[in-house]
């Protein structure tokens, strides 16, 4: 295919696609999947090899935000029936942290909700991101807390943050219809802030809101402007008691459509699976590697993810390999411009342009709810599980978290 092979040879050149390129992608039939597949994993392999870099959610501070983001189980009005409770503390947050490290994750995303942090806030999340690198050594640590005032983002990279998440979500055409507390702009501002702090910038995108595939292209677009090194791609947990629960319009094959995109658009930038992996790849999963180069571990932030040992064994058996805490995520001329990435080159053009807790609906998102946190299987091996339409919700693989930060239970990880 024509389109496949300009696509790729512009990714290996850090070059962008056209807007219609990147429409047409998300236009292929099924009966062209696995050669999209094949041709963004050819991208994923020249700058990332087969590493696959795993990252760790601590939900610091759980429920009673008063933002109104319609996808989010702890946004205000939420009737989810999700953990509440007030700020971990360090050594808490520290301990959480531990199990993600120990299970191989390299990078620990503590998130809070919340509009934004106060600077009392900032000093507590401070004294948990100096307790989590004395206990764990190299560990990167993201910081995931709304939106930034002034002076913050330097208070947390002087703590010893190394990256800071906000995500962009969805389109600015779209953005007043899925939240009215704060504005596209905002969140735009705060990854700004993050970047000229000297923080690895983190920010990316929710699909499965009901938005249209202009949409999905405007926001990754804006993404490779703003030049994050790292785009998380959260597909949509519609979670009862949320304005969304009822947009079940994702397929495992959309979904890989939708990453394929994302991967030609930033080529060279990590792309993560976040949260909603489990529930709308579900068995396609292992594709899912072949395009993105990181993923989270174990369980979200107020639902359950796959089990963290079974993240594992699928990487292995995709024949992908764990990176190590000694390895550099990004390609070397990201690393060497770590602070302004990509857009640092004379043309600012963005991720991917020549010489570019989880995010917020991780929290959304998973499966694991059986009595081990294993994956999602039939009840018993005697008894197959039912076939269900392809279009049918799968209600089933959503799962609050009872476990892990904020309980007394063991994590996931």
């Amino acid at each position: 295919m024509d389109l496949l092979n300009t696509l790729v040879d512009k990714g290996l050149r850090r070059e962008s696609p056209t807007r219609e390129e990147a429409l047409a992608v998300l236009a292929t039939s099924d009966d062209d999947l696995l050669d999209v597949v094949a041709a963004a994993g050819k991208v994923r392999r020249h700058w990332f090899g087969r590493r696959v870099k795993l990252n760790y959610l601590v939900n610091l501070k759980s429920g009673l935000c008063p933002e109104d983001c319609s996808y989010c189980s702890q946004r205000l009005g939420s009737k989810a029936e999700i953990l509440k409770y007030t700020w971990l503390k360090p050594d808490q947050a520290s301990a959480a942290a531990a199990a993600g490290v120990s299970g191989g994750a390299k990078r620990v995303c503590l998130v809070a909700s919340g509009r934004g942090p106060t600077d009392r806030d900032v000093d507590r999340v401070s004294d948990t991101i100096k307790a989590i690198k004395e206990q764990n050594g190299d560990v990167e640590v993201c910081a995931c807390l709304g939106l930034l005032s002034d002076g913050q983002a330097e208070r947390l990279r002087e703590a010893g943050a190394d990256a800071y998440n906000h995500n962009l979500n969805t389109s600015e055409a779209t953005y007043g219809d899925i939240t009215t507390t704060h504005t596209y702009a905002d969140r735009v501002d705060t990854v700004n802030k993050a970047h000229a702090a000297g923080l690895s910038a983190c920010s990316g995108l929710i699909a499965g809101m009901g938005e249209s595939d202009e949409d999905l292209v405007d926001v990754v677009f804006s993404l490779r402007e703003l030049d994050p090194d790292s785009v998380p791609v959260n597909f949509l947990i519609p979670m009862e008691g949320t304005p969304l629960a009822k947009e079940w319009h994702l397929t495992p094959q959309r979904c890989l459509r939708i990453l394929a995109m994302t991967r030609f658009v930033c080529p060279d930038v990590e792309v993560r699976i976040a949260g909603g992996r489990e529930v709308h790849l579900r068995t396609m999963q292992p594709l899912a590697l072949h395009l993105a180069n990181s993923i989270f571990l174990g369980d979200y932030l107020t639902s359950e993810g796959q089990a963290g040992h079974a993240d594992l064994e699928m990487i292995a058996d995709a024949g992908f390999e764990v990176e190590g805490a000694g390895e550099v995520t990004l390609p070397e001329h990201r690393a060497s411009a770590r602070g302004g990435g990509c857009g640092s080159h004379a043309d600012g053009g963005g991720c991917g342009s020549p010489a570019g807790a989880d995010g917020e609906t991780a929290g959304a998102g998973g499966c694991g709810s059986h009595a081990g946190g294993g994956v999602c299987a039939p009840a018993s091996a005697s008894t197959p599980a039912p076939v269900r339409p392809a279009e049918e919700p799968r209600t089933d693989l959503v799962a609050v978290r009872r476990r892990g930060a904020g309980t007394d239970l063991a994590p996931n990880a």
